[in-house]
């Protein structure tokens, strides 16, 4: 099944809550999301039974690999127990997540038993004051890196840490980051600050391109660009030429992706959208509770994928797009 632009559907991303415990301030800055913010009732988000029911679809339609995400999906009371039913699916599914790891120490072992396949973890310092700067609170980043080691102790291999770099803040921690990933093992993935939402005073001024960070990295370590596992895959990938490793670039400012975009992507409170950085979707939660069948839903779910168009980052970057009152990124799970 193919959009307008003959790209497939094959990923699909699903915010199991709009919740997190962090207020990060590329996601959820903390004067906007206070003690006082209210989020989405539990009646408001998808079920695990109805999360079931539209993954089954979506597999029908295609889909290889399933990202929970949130929010962070941690938060999410018996998350377990929703990927140990998805996994029963299909045992070739490829199910991931992606989460800041401060509670991955308490579920890392859970997790790994009841088939989660990779991990994800969301780290932009290992210096515990610019980790709270980052990450709007004051947990210690130690505990995130007490998770990160629970997880591989328990069989995840090759975890990812993603890693946004904010100009001013935090780009004094990028060989720490390289160093730490280097002798742990971990795949490290910069991400470029990205215009998501809109509430999270993005500036372009603000973003840290990956060349600078790639120079940077290269001033230290001889890198070997090395090709993509797929061709939807989002990073660009470099290998250290003395063998240890990985690190990866997500560029989506300075080099869009749009053209092999692959993903689509349901909110916590059971909209279907097809862009990050969309300002609408399909709201498949009321065809769920208004009892439409399996064949209605997958109907519409095709006829919109046939109809999108979405290329933001690459209209973006030429001043062609002016979207407003986009979905925020703890809603559609980054």
């Amino acid at each position: 099944m193919n959009d307008k632009f003959g790209r497939k559907l094959e990923d699909l991303r699903i915010s199991v809550t709009d919740r997190c415990n962090f207020r990060c301030r590329y996601c959820m800055p903390e004067e906007l999301y206070g003690e006082a913010f209210e989020f989405l009732k539990k009646d408001q988000i998808l079920s695990f039974e109805e999360i079931h029911r539209l993954t089954e679809i979506f597999i029908s339609l295609g889909v290889k690999k399933i990202r929970l995400t949130g929010g962070e999906p941690l938060v999410r009371k018996d998350v377990t127990k929703l990927i140990g039913s998805i996994s029963k699916i299909n045992s070739d599914l490829d199910i991931a997540m992606t989460t800041n790891g401060y509670l991955l120490e308490k579920y890392a072992s859970d997790l790994f038993q009841v088939g989660l396949k990779r991990l994800t973890v969301s780290l932009d310092s290992l210096d515990n004051e610019v980790f709270q700067k980052m990450s709007g609170k004051k947990f210690n980043v130690n505990e995130v890196i007490k998770g990160i080691s629970k997880a591989k102790s328990e069989g995840f291999k090759n975890i990812k840490i993603n890693t946004v770099i904010r100009k001013g803040v935090n780009e004094k921690s990028i060989m720490g980051l390289v160093d730490y990933c280097r002798s742990e093992g971990h795949i490290l993935r910069f991400i470029e600050y990205m215009d998501v939402g809109t509430l999270n005073s993005w500036d372009i001024k603000n973003v840290v391109n990956s060349e600078y960070i790639l120079k940077i990295i290269s001033n230290n370590y001889k890198l070997s660009k090395i090709e993509k596992n797929y061709p939807s895959e989002t990073s660009n990938r470099f290998s250290f030429d003395d063998g240890k490793g990985e690190i990866g670039f997500i560029s989506s400012i300075s080099n869009p992706f749009c053209d092999n975009c692959t993903r689509a992507r349901i909110t916590a409170d059971g909209k279907l959208v097809t862009c990050l950085f969309a300002n609408k979707g399909m709201n498949l939660k009321s065809m769920l509770r208004s009892k439409k069948s399996n064949e209605y839903i997958t109907s519409e779910i095709i006829n919109m994928w046939k109809l999108r168009d979405d290329k933001y980052s690459l209209e973006r970057s030429t001043s062609k797009i002016k979207v407003k009152n986009k979905i925020e990124m703890f809603q559609t799970g980054g």
